[in-house]
Protein backbone atom coordinates (compact mmCIF):
# COMPACT_ATOMS: atom_id res chain seq x y z
CA UNK A 1 0.00 0.00 0.00
CA UNK A 2 1.39 3.22 -1.15
CA UNK A 3 1.64 5.88 1.81
CA UNK A 4 1.83 9.87 1.73
CA UNK A 5 6.41 9.97 1.88
CA UNK A 6 6.76 13.45 1.52
CA UNK A 7 10.31 12.79 3.12
CA UNK A 8 11.16 9.99 1.38
CA UNK A 9 9.92 11.18 -2.09
CA UNK A 10 12.14 14.27 -1.90
CA UNK A 11 15.16 13.04 -0.76
CA UNK A 12 14.72 10.09 -3.68
CA UNK A 13 13.89 12.80 -6.47
CA UNK A 14 16.33 14.97 -4.91
CA UNK A 15 19.10 12.30 -5.44
CA UNK A 16 18.38 10.74 -8.33
CA UNK A 17 17.72 14.35 -10.12
CA UNK A 18 21.20 15.63 -8.67
CA UNK A 19 23.17 12.42 -10.10
CA UNK A 20 21.60 12.34 -13.27
CA UNK A 21 22.20 16.55 -14.34
CA UNK A 22 25.72 15.78 -12.10
CA UNK A 23 26.68 13.64 -14.64
CA UNK A 24 25.82 15.41 -17.28
CA UNK A 25 27.52 18.43 -16.32
CA UNK A 26 30.58 16.15 -15.86
CA UNK A 27 30.02 15.00 -19.32
CA UNK A 28 29.84 18.62 -20.40
CA UNK A 29 33.23 19.29 -18.22
CA UNK A 30 31.26 21.89 -16.36
CA UNK A 31 31.26 22.11 -12.35
CA UNK A 32 28.97 19.01 -11.15
CA UNK A 33 27.30 22.13 -8.78
CA UNK A 34 25.72 23.38 -12.10
CA UNK A 35 23.96 20.24 -12.78
CA UNK A 36 22.56 20.06 -8.43
CA UNK A 37 21.32 23.46 -8.47
CA UNK A 38 19.51 22.37 -12.70
CA UNK A 39 18.37 19.44 -10.85
CA UNK A 40 16.52 21.71 -7.96
CA UNK A 41 15.60 23.51 -10.74
CA UNK A 42 13.48 20.82 -12.49
CA UNK A 43 12.05 19.20 -8.94
CA UNK A 44 11.15 23.42 -7.57
CA UNK A 45 7.70 24.87 -8.19
CA UNK A 46 8.74 26.99 -10.94
CA UNK A 47 8.78 24.22 -13.38
CA UNK A 48 6.31 22.20 -14.88
CA UNK A 49 6.29 17.87 -12.92
CA UNK A 50 7.02 16.72 -9.63
CA UNK A 51 7.54 19.23 -7.33
CA UNK A 52 9.14 18.21 -4.28
CA UNK A 53 8.80 19.91 -0.93
CA UNK A 54 10.91 22.88 -0.19
CA UNK A 55 10.89 23.02 3.63
CA UNK A 56 11.81 19.09 3.67
CA UNK A 57 14.29 19.99 1.63
CA UNK A 58 15.96 22.80 3.17
CA UNK A 59 16.18 20.76 6.68
CA UNK A 60 17.91 18.01 5.05
CA UNK A 61 20.32 20.80 3.16
CA UNK A 62 20.57 22.27 7.07
CA UNK A 63 21.99 18.28 7.69
CA UNK A 64 24.53 18.88 5.15
CA UNK A 65 25.70 22.52 6.29
CA UNK A 66 26.78 20.69 10.21
CA UNK A 67 27.98 17.63 8.37
CA UNK A 68 30.51 20.10 6.69
CA UNK A 69 31.55 22.39 9.14
CA UNK A 70 32.17 19.02 11.49
CA UNK A 71 34.69 18.01 8.93
CA UNK A 72 36.00 21.09 9.09
CA UNK A 73 36.66 21.54 12.73
CA UNK A 74 37.98 17.99 12.24
CA UNK A 75 40.93 19.69 10.71
CA UNK A 76 40.84 22.92 12.29
CA UNK A 77 42.14 23.67 16.26
CA UNK A 78 42.04 26.88 18.06
CA UNK A 79 45.29 28.03 17.64
CA UNK A 80 44.44 27.94 13.89
CA UNK A 81 41.44 29.81 14.52
CA UNK A 82 43.49 32.51 16.77
CA UNK A 83 46.23 32.19 13.96
CA UNK A 84 43.64 34.31 11.65
CA UNK A 85 41.63 37.07 14.08
CA UNK A 86 43.71 39.53 13.37
CA UNK A 87 42.75 39.88 9.88
CA UNK A 88 39.22 37.48 9.97
CA UNK A 89 37.41 39.10 12.21
CA UNK A 90 38.58 43.43 11.08
CA UNK A 91 37.98 41.85 7.43
CA UNK A 92 34.39 40.25 7.51
CA UNK A 93 32.99 42.84 9.25
CA UNK A 94 34.69 45.54 6.93
CA UNK A 95 33.89 43.61 4.09
CA UNK A 96 30.09 43.27 5.46
CA UNK A 97 29.59 46.52 5.94
CA UNK A 98 31.08 47.73 2.20
CA UNK A 99 28.40 45.01 0.70
CA UNK A 100 25.37 46.36 2.84
CA UNK A 101 26.72 50.03 2.25
CA UNK A 102 25.98 49.01 -1.49
CA UNK A 103 22.96 46.97 -1.18
CA UNK A 104 21.55 50.15 0.31
CA UNK A 105 22.63 51.90 -2.41
CA UNK A 106 20.68 49.81 -5.14
CA UNK A 107 17.69 49.85 -2.48
CA UNK A 108 17.37 53.44 -2.46
CA UNK A 109 17.77 53.10 -6.28
CA UNK A 110 14.64 51.16 -6.47
CA UNK A 111 12.75 53.51 -4.05
CA UNK A 112 12.79 51.57 -1.44
CA UNK A 113 13.10 52.04 2.57
CA UNK A 114 16.31 52.58 4.51
CA UNK A 115 15.26 49.46 6.54
CA UNK A 116 14.54 47.63 3.51
CA UNK A 117 18.45 48.61 1.92
CA UNK A 118 19.98 47.08 5.37
CA UNK A 119 18.51 44.00 5.19
CA UNK A 120 18.50 43.99 1.19
CA UNK A 121 22.74 44.52 1.59
CA UNK A 122 23.08 42.73 5.08
CA UNK A 123 21.82 39.33 3.33
CA UNK A 124 24.11 39.89 -0.23
CA UNK A 125 26.76 40.05 2.32
CA UNK A 126 27.56 37.31 3.74
CA UNK A 127 28.75 33.87 1.87
CA UNK A 128 27.27 30.19 1.77
CA UNK A 129 29.20 28.06 3.62
CA UNK A 130 28.83 24.76 1.86
CA UNK A 131 30.14 26.61 -1.20
CA UNK A 132 32.98 28.00 0.50
CA UNK A 133 33.78 24.85 1.61
CA UNK A 134 33.37 23.03 -1.71
CA UNK A 135 35.28 25.57 -3.53
CA UNK A 136 38.53 25.61 -0.97
CA UNK A 137 38.35 21.27 -0.53
CA UNK A 138 38.26 21.02 -4.35
CA UNK A 139 41.34 23.05 -4.65
CA UNK A 140 42.97 21.44 -1.29
CA UNK A 141 43.02 24.77 0.36
CA UNK A 142 41.56 23.64 3.91
CA UNK A 143 44.58 23.43 5.80
CA UNK A 144 46.42 26.48 3.84
CA UNK A 145 46.38 29.89 5.01
CA UNK A 146 44.72 30.81 2.71
CA UNK A 147 41.98 28.33 3.80
CA UNK A 148 42.48 29.23 7.39
CA UNK A 149 41.89 33.01 6.49
CA UNK A 150 38.62 32.03 4.49
CA UNK A 151 37.33 29.69 7.25
CA UNK A 152 37.91 32.32 10.33
CA UNK A 153 36.37 34.72 8.27
CA UNK A 154 33.13 32.56 7.69
CA UNK A 155 32.95 32.11 11.52
CA UNK A 156 32.95 35.50 12.13
CA UNK A 157 30.40 36.31 8.96
CA UNK A 158 28.38 33.11 10.70
CA UNK A 159 28.69 35.06 13.82
CA UNK A 160 27.62 38.37 13.17
CA UNK A 161 24.62 36.90 10.86
CA UNK A 162 23.65 35.23 13.92
CA UNK A 163 23.17 38.46 15.97
CA UNK A 164 21.74 40.16 12.75
CA UNK A 165 18.91 37.29 12.94
CA UNK A 166 18.41 38.65 16.77
CA UNK A 167 18.27 41.89 16.38
CA UNK A 168 15.91 42.19 13.15
CA UNK A 169 12.49 41.50 15.10
CA UNK A 170 13.34 43.98 17.24
CA UNK A 171 14.17 46.62 14.94
CA UNK A 172 11.15 45.81 12.68
CA UNK A 173 9.22 46.59 16.64
CA UNK A 174 11.42 49.82 16.16
CA UNK A 175 10.54 50.79 12.85
CA UNK A 176 6.90 49.74 12.85
CA UNK A 177 6.81 51.99 16.52
CA UNK A 178 5.76 49.54 18.70
CA UNK A 179 7.39 50.90 21.99
CA UNK A 180 10.74 49.10 21.30
CA UNK A 181 13.87 51.21 21.46
CA UNK A 182 17.76 51.46 21.93
CA UNK A 183 17.59 49.93 25.15
CA UNK A 184 15.96 46.84 23.98
CA UNK A 185 17.93 46.69 21.23
CA UNK A 186 20.71 47.05 23.20
CA UNK A 187 19.47 44.28 25.78
CA UNK A 188 19.08 41.51 22.61
CA UNK A 189 22.54 41.90 21.52
CA UNK A 190 24.27 41.61 25.16
CA UNK A 191 22.40 38.47 25.68
CA UNK A 192 22.75 37.05 22.05
CA UNK A 193 27.31 37.56 22.87
CA UNK A 194 26.84 35.92 26.45
CA UNK A 195 24.58 32.99 25.19
CA UNK A 196 27.64 32.52 22.57
CA UNK A 197 30.30 32.88 24.78
CA UNK A 198 28.43 30.47 27.24
CA UNK A 199 28.14 28.01 24.58
CA UNK A 200 31.97 28.57 23.48
CA UNK A 201 33.42 28.15 27.26
CA UNK A 202 30.93 24.77 27.54
CA UNK A 203 32.49 23.55 24.60
CA UNK A 204 36.38 24.23 25.67
CA UNK A 205 35.48 23.26 29.57
CA UNK A 206 33.54 20.34 29.42
CA UNK A 207 33.23 19.70 25.42
CA UNK A 208 36.70 18.78 25.84
CA UNK A 209 36.51 16.31 28.32
CA UNK A 210 33.49 14.75 27.36
CA UNK A 211 33.61 14.32 23.16
CA UNK A 212 37.46 12.76 22.98
CA UNK A 213 36.39 10.36 25.86
CA UNK A 214 32.75 9.28 24.46
CA UNK A 215 34.88 8.71 21.00
CA UNK A 216 37.47 6.60 22.58
CA UNK A 217 35.36 4.71 24.55
CA UNK A 218 33.47 3.99 21.26
CA UNK A 219 36.54 3.05 19.73
CA UNK A 220 37.75 0.00 22.56
CA UNK A 221 34.49 -1.11 21.78
CA UNK A 222 35.56 -2.76 18.37
CA UNK A 223 32.35 -1.28 16.76
CA UNK A 224 32.74 0.08 13.06
CA UNK A 225 28.97 0.34 13.07
CA UNK A 226 29.08 2.00 16.79
CA UNK A 227 32.06 4.09 16.39
CA UNK A 228 30.23 6.03 13.23
CA UNK A 229 26.99 6.45 15.45
CA UNK A 230 28.79 8.13 17.95
CA UNK A 231 30.19 10.79 15.33
CA UNK A 232 27.01 11.38 13.84
CA UNK A 233 25.61 11.40 17.01
CA UNK A 234 28.59 13.90 18.23
CA UNK A 235 27.88 16.41 14.94
CA UNK A 236 24.56 16.32 15.10
CA UNK A 237 23.91 16.55 18.95
CA UNK A 238 26.27 19.41 19.95
CA UNK A 239 25.14 21.51 16.32
CA UNK A 240 20.81 20.74 17.39
CA UNK A 241 21.79 21.13 21.57
CA UNK A 242 23.78 24.91 20.30
CA UNK A 243 21.20 26.47 18.54
CA UNK A 244 18.09 25.05 20.73
CA UNK A 245 19.99 25.97 24.04
CA UNK A 246 22.18 28.92 22.74
CA UNK A 247 20.18 29.78 19.78
CA UNK A 248 23.77 29.86 17.87
CA UNK A 249 23.85 28.40 13.68
CA UNK A 250 23.69 24.56 13.54
CA UNK A 251 27.38 25.27 11.62
CA UNK A 252 28.82 26.92 14.11
CA UNK A 253 27.78 23.98 17.06
CA UNK A 254 28.95 21.49 14.20
CA UNK A 255 32.28 23.46 14.16
CA UNK A 256 33.48 23.30 17.35
CA UNK A 257 32.35 19.50 17.89
CA UNK A 258 34.97 19.19 15.27
CA UNK A 259 37.46 21.61 16.79
CA UNK A 260 37.08 19.75 19.86
CA UNK A 261 37.65 16.19 17.90
CA UNK A 262 40.05 16.68 15.65
CA UNK A 263 42.57 17.42 18.97
CA UNK A 264 42.01 13.44 19.22
CA UNK A 265 43.89 10.64 17.69
CA UNK A 266 40.56 9.78 16.37
CA UNK A 267 39.61 12.81 13.98
CA UNK A 268 41.24 11.00 11.01
CA UNK A 269 38.58 8.09 11.60
CA UNK A 270 36.19 10.58 12.76
CA UNK A 271 36.81 12.39 9.08
CA UNK A 272 36.66 9.34 6.77
CA UNK A 273 33.09 7.75 8.71
CA UNK A 274 31.17 10.69 8.41
CA UNK A 275 32.44 11.74 5.07
CA UNK A 276 29.81 9.43 2.53
CA UNK A 277 26.97 11.47 4.11
CA UNK A 278 28.53 14.83 4.32
CA UNK A 279 29.32 14.28 -0.05
CA UNK A 280 24.93 13.03 0.06
CA UNK A 281 23.39 15.71 2.20
CA UNK A 282 25.62 18.89 0.51
CA UNK A 283 24.33 17.88 -2.63
CA UNK A 284 20.75 17.93 -1.27
CA UNK A 285 22.34 21.48 -0.10
CA UNK A 286 22.62 22.72 -3.48
CA UNK A 287 19.13 20.91 -4.86
CA UNK A 288 17.28 22.58 -2.06
CA UNK A 289 19.20 26.20 -3.37
CA UNK A 290 17.73 25.34 -7.08
CA UNK A 291 14.35 24.62 -5.95
CA UNK A 292 14.01 28.49 -4.86
CA UNK A 293 14.88 29.80 -8.14
CA UNK A 294 12.17 31.31 -10.16
CA UNK A 295 13.31 31.71 -13.99
CA UNK A 296 10.55 34.67 -14.29
CA UNK A 297 12.56 36.93 -12.28
CA UNK A 298 15.51 37.22 -15.60
CA UNK A 299 12.91 38.37 -17.26
CA UNK A 300 11.09 40.20 -15.39
CA UNK A 301 14.18 42.33 -13.31
CA UNK A 302 16.96 41.95 -15.30
CA UNK A 303 18.38 44.96 -14.50
CA UNK A 304 18.27 45.11 -10.63
CA UNK A 305 19.38 41.19 -11.24
CA UNK A 306 22.16 41.98 -12.91
CA UNK A 307 23.36 44.64 -9.96
CA UNK A 308 22.57 42.53 -7.59
CA UNK A 309 24.89 39.81 -8.90
CA UNK A 310 27.40 42.44 -9.71
CA UNK A 311 27.65 43.28 -5.64
CA UNK A 312 27.82 39.54 -4.90
CA UNK A 313 30.39 38.61 -7.26
CA UNK A 314 32.37 42.31 -7.69
CA UNK A 315 31.73 44.42 -5.02
CA UNK A 316 32.19 42.78 -2.10
CA UNK A 317 34.95 40.59 -3.26
CA UNK A 318 37.03 43.60 -4.35
CA UNK A 319 36.50 44.80 -1.09
CA UNK A 320 37.67 41.54 0.80
CA UNK A 321 40.62 41.73 -1.70
CA UNK A 322 41.55 45.32 -0.62
CA UNK A 323 41.09 44.29 3.16
CA UNK A 324 43.34 41.30 2.84
CA UNK A 325 45.78 43.34 0.95
CA UNK A 326 46.03 46.31 3.21
CA UNK A 327 47.40 43.26 6.11
CA UNK A 328 50.11 42.54 3.54
CA UNK A 329 49.14 39.51 2.89
CA UNK A 330 50.28 38.36 -0.62
CA UNK A 331 48.11 38.87 -4.29
CA UNK A 332 47.68 34.84 -4.47
CA UNK A 333 46.12 34.69 -0.49
CA UNK A 334 43.71 37.86 -1.36
CA UNK A 335 42.32 36.37 -4.89
CA UNK A 336 41.75 33.02 -3.41
CA UNK A 337 39.79 34.34 -0.15
CA UNK A 338 37.91 37.27 -2.12
CA UNK A 339 37.17 34.42 -4.93
CA UNK A 340 35.26 32.38 -2.40
CA UNK A 341 33.64 34.67 -0.78
CA UNK A 342 32.35 35.76 -4.16
CA UNK A 343 29.08 34.57 -3.32
CA UNK A 344 26.02 34.18 -1.03
CA UNK A 345 23.77 31.03 0.25
CA UNK A 346 21.75 30.17 3.49
CA UNK A 347 21.84 32.80 5.98
CA UNK A 348 20.88 34.97 3.03
CA UNK A 349 17.80 33.21 2.62
CA UNK A 350 17.34 32.51 6.30
CA UNK A 351 17.64 36.86 6.75
CA UNK A 352 15.62 37.43 3.79
CA UNK A 353 12.42 35.10 4.59
CA UNK A 354 12.69 36.82 8.30
CA UNK A 355 12.79 40.06 6.64
CA UNK A 356 9.58 39.48 4.24
CA UNK A 357 7.83 37.98 7.02
CA UNK A 358 8.51 41.12 9.63
CA UNK A 359 7.27 43.44 6.66
CA UNK A 360 10.51 45.16 5.86
CA UNK A 361 12.01 43.88 2.67
CA UNK A 362 9.45 43.79 -0.25
CA UNK A 363 8.86 40.19 -2.28
CA UNK A 364 10.92 41.62 -5.43
CA UNK A 365 13.77 41.91 -2.97
CA UNK A 366 13.54 38.19 -1.94
CA UNK A 367 13.27 37.32 -4.92
CA UNK A 368 16.33 38.97 -6.44
CA UNK A 369 18.67 37.70 -3.16
CA UNK A 370 17.03 34.12 -4.32
CA UNK A 371 18.13 34.70 -8.11
CA UNK A 372 21.28 36.27 -7.29
CA UNK A 373 22.72 33.25 -4.92
CA UNK A 374 21.64 30.68 -7.10
CA UNK A 375 23.85 32.52 -9.95
CA UNK A 376 26.27 33.14 -8.06
CA UNK A 377 26.35 30.11 -6.81
CA UNK A 378 26.33 28.69 -10.24
CA UNK A 379 29.98 31.28 -11.20
CA UNK A 380 31.57 30.64 -8.08
CA UNK A 381 33.01 26.96 -9.11
CA UNK A 382 34.39 28.67 -12.59
CA UNK A 383 35.73 31.86 -11.16
CA UNK A 384 37.55 30.20 -8.08
CA UNK A 385 39.11 27.80 -10.07
CA UNK A 386 40.14 30.49 -12.57
CA UNK A 387 41.70 32.61 -9.91
CA UNK A 388 43.45 29.88 -8.16
CA UNK A 389 45.31 29.08 -11.23
CA UNK A 390 45.81 32.64 -12.33
CA UNK A 391 47.24 33.54 -9.17
CA UNK A 392 50.37 31.66 -9.80
CA UNK A 393 49.91 29.44 -6.74
CA UNK A 394 49.04 25.83 -7.53
CA UNK A 395 45.81 25.09 -5.11
CA UNK A 396 47.24 21.69 -4.76
CA UNK A 397 50.67 22.52 -3.40
CA UNK A 398 51.49 22.72 0.84
CA UNK A 399 53.05 25.96 1.55
CA UNK A 400 56.53 25.97 0.34
CA UNK A 401 55.98 23.57 -2.02
CA UNK A 402 57.07 24.43 -5.65
CA UNK A 403 56.51 22.99 -8.80
CA UNK A 404 59.05 19.91 -9.81
CA UNK A 405 60.02 19.71 -13.24
CA UNK A 406 61.24 15.77 -13.15
CA UNK A 407 63.14 13.79 -16.57
CA UNK A 408 61.79 10.87 -18.07
CA UNK A 409 63.47 8.69 -15.41
CA UNK A 410 61.58 9.92 -12.25
CA UNK A 411 58.96 8.49 -10.53
CA UNK A 412 55.69 9.66 -8.87
CA UNK A 413 54.30 7.60 -6.47
CA UNK A 414 50.60 7.94 -5.29
CA UNK A 415 49.64 7.42 -1.25
CA UNK A 416 51.81 6.76 1.90
CA UNK A 417 49.99 4.66 3.71
CA UNK A 418 51.37 1.04 4.56
CA UNK A 419 52.56 0.45 0.84
CA UNK A 420 53.65 3.63 -0.15
CA UNK A 421 56.10 3.70 2.85
CA UNK A 422 57.44 0.48 1.71
CA UNK A 423 58.20 1.37 -2.18
CA UNK A 424 59.63 4.96 -0.62
CA UNK A 425 61.82 3.12 1.59
CA UNK A 426 62.55 0.77 -1.93
CA UNK A 427 63.19 3.87 -3.94
CA UNK A 428 64.98 5.77 -1.95
CA UNK A 429 67.39 2.98 -1.23
CA UNK A 430 67.64 2.47 -5.17
CA UNK A 431 68.37 6.03 -5.35
CA UNK A 432 65.75 6.80 -7.89
CA UNK A 433 64.26 10.32 -7.90
CA UNK A 434 60.87 10.32 -7.04
CA UNK A 435 57.80 12.61 -5.60
CA UNK A 436 55.02 11.25 -3.47
CA UNK A 437 51.58 12.82 -3.61
CA UNK A 438 49.66 12.07 -0.43
CA UNK A 439 45.61 13.76 0.69
CA UNK A 440 46.15 13.14 4.48
CA UNK A 441 48.24 16.74 5.71
CA UNK A 442 49.15 14.69 8.55
CA UNK A 443 50.81 11.81 6.26
CA UNK A 444 52.16 14.13 3.96
CA UNK A 445 53.90 15.69 6.80
CA UNK A 446 55.35 12.49 8.17
CA UNK A 447 56.92 11.97 4.37
CA UNK A 448 58.00 15.08 5.00
CA UNK A 449 59.81 14.60 8.06
CA UNK A 450 61.77 11.25 6.59
CA UNK A 451 63.27 14.13 3.75
CA UNK A 452 60.74 12.71 1.18
CA UNK A 453 59.28 15.46 -1.62
CA UNK A 454 55.68 15.74 -1.39
CA UNK A 455 52.84 17.34 -3.02
CA UNK A 456 49.73 17.36 -0.68
CA UNK A 457 46.56 16.75 -3.11
CA UNK A 458 44.10 14.77 -4.33
CA UNK A 459 46.08 12.85 -7.07
CA UNK A 460 42.39 12.18 -9.07
CA UNK A 461 43.06 16.05 -9.88
CA UNK A 462 44.85 16.85 -12.97
CA UNK A 463 46.38 20.10 -11.20
CA UNK A 464 48.26 17.96 -8.77
CA UNK A 465 49.27 15.51 -11.05
CA UNK A 466 50.93 18.34 -13.17
CA UNK A 467 52.33 20.06 -9.64
CA UNK A 468 54.16 16.54 -8.97
CA UNK A 469 55.66 17.05 -13.05
CA UNK A 470 53.73 14.16 -14.37
CA UNK A 471 53.48 15.00 -17.50
CA UNK A 472 57.82 14.50 -17.91
CA UNK A 473 57.94 11.86 -15.06
CA UNK A 474 58.84 8.08 -17.06
CA UNK A 475 56.40 5.83 -14.35
CA UNK A 476 53.64 6.15 -11.90
CA UNK A 477 53.05 4.04 -8.60
CA UNK A 478 49.42 4.02 -7.53
CA UNK A 479 49.87 2.73 -4.23
CA UNK A 480 46.45 3.72 -2.39
CA UNK A 481 44.03 1.15 -1.73
CA UNK A 482 40.70 2.47 -2.97
CA UNK A 483 39.86 1.13 -6.08
CA UNK A 484 37.83 3.87 -7.43
CA UNK A 485 40.35 6.62 -6.58
CA UNK A 486 43.40 4.68 -8.34
CA UNK A 487 40.99 4.45 -11.37
CA UNK A 488 40.58 7.92 -11.85
CA UNK A 489 44.23 8.52 -11.12
CA UNK A 490 45.27 6.39 -13.59
CA UNK A 491 42.72 7.61 -16.09
CA UNK A 492 43.63 11.10 -15.83
CA UNK A 493 47.60 10.75 -15.24
CA UNK A 494 47.38 8.36 -18.90
CA UNK A 495 45.55 11.55 -20.45
CA UNK A 496 48.39 13.90 -19.37
CA UNK A 497 50.80 11.57 -20.28
CA UNK A 498 50.32 8.63 -23.30
CA UNK A 499 54.08 7.24 -22.52
CA UNK A 500 54.09 6.60 -19.24
CA UNK A 501 54.34 3.70 -17.44
CA UNK A 502 51.75 3.27 -14.47
CA UNK A 503 51.75 0.26 -12.16
CA UNK A 504 48.75 0.29 -9.73
CA UNK A 505 47.77 -2.34 -6.72
CA UNK A 506 44.51 -4.00 -6.27
CA UNK A 507 42.58 -6.29 -4.27
CA UNK A 508 40.00 -7.85 -6.91
CA UNK A 509 39.63 -9.51 -10.52
CA UNK A 510 37.47 -6.68 -10.87
CA UNK A 511 39.64 -4.27 -9.81
CA UNK A 512 42.85 -5.58 -12.25
CA UNK A 513 40.24 -5.09 -15.02
CA UNK A 514 39.03 -1.82 -14.44
CA UNK A 515 42.83 -0.80 -13.84
CA UNK A 516 43.88 -2.29 -17.20
CA UNK A 517 40.92 -0.55 -18.78
CA UNK A 518 41.80 2.72 -17.78
CA UNK A 519 45.02 2.60 -19.00
CA UNK A 520 47.31 1.25 -16.27
CA UNK A 521 50.08 -1.14 -17.67
CA UNK A 522 50.90 -3.12 -14.63
CA UNK A 523 48.39 -4.48 -11.89
CA UNK A 524 49.42 -5.94 -8.42
CA UNK A 525 46.77 -8.11 -7.21
CA UNK A 526 47.72 -8.52 -3.21
CA UNK A 527 46.08 -12.06 -3.03
CA UNK A 528 47.98 -13.83 -6.09
CA UNK A 529 51.35 -11.66 -5.23
CA UNK A 530 50.98 -13.57 -1.69
CA UNK A 531 50.13 -16.65 -3.22
CA UNK A 532 53.54 -16.62 -5.22
CA UNK A 533 56.00 -15.79 -2.86
CA UNK A 534 53.91 -18.47 -0.70
CA UNK A 535 54.68 -21.11 -3.51
CA UNK A 536 58.24 -20.01 -3.89
CA UNK A 537 59.24 -20.24 -0.56
CA UNK A 538 57.89 -23.47 -0.17
CA UNK A 539 59.55 -24.69 -3.54
CA UNK A 540 63.01 -23.19 -1.93
CA UNK A 541 62.38 -24.88 1.35
CA UNK A 542 64.22 -28.09 1.70
CA UNK A 543 62.40 -31.01 1.41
Amino acid sequence: MLHHTPLIATIVAGLVAAFAMGALAHRLKVSPVAGYLFAGVLIGPFTPGYVADGKIATELAELGVILLMFGVGLHFSLKDLMSVRRIAVPGALVQMGSATAMGVALALMMGWTVAAGLVFGLALSVASTVVLLRALQSENLVETERGRIAVGWLIVEDLAMVMALVLLPVFAQMQAGNGAGGTDLLSAAIGTLVKVAGFAALMLIVGRRVIPWILHWTAHTGSRELFRLAVLAIALGVAFGAAYVFQVSFALGAFFAGMILGETQLSRRAAEESLPLRDAFAVLFFVSVGMLFDPSVILEQPVPLLATVAIIIFGKSLAAYAIIRVFGYPKGTALTVSASLAQIGEFSFILAGLGATLGILPDEARDLILAGAILSILANPFIFGLVVRKSGEAASAAPGASPTTGAAGRVVLVGYGRVGKSLARRLRAARTDFVLIEEQSDRADEARAAGYEVVTGNATQVQTLEQAGLADAGRLLVAIPEGFEAGGVVHRARDLNPGLTIVARAHSVEEVEDLRLRGADHVVLGEEAIALRMLSGASAAPA
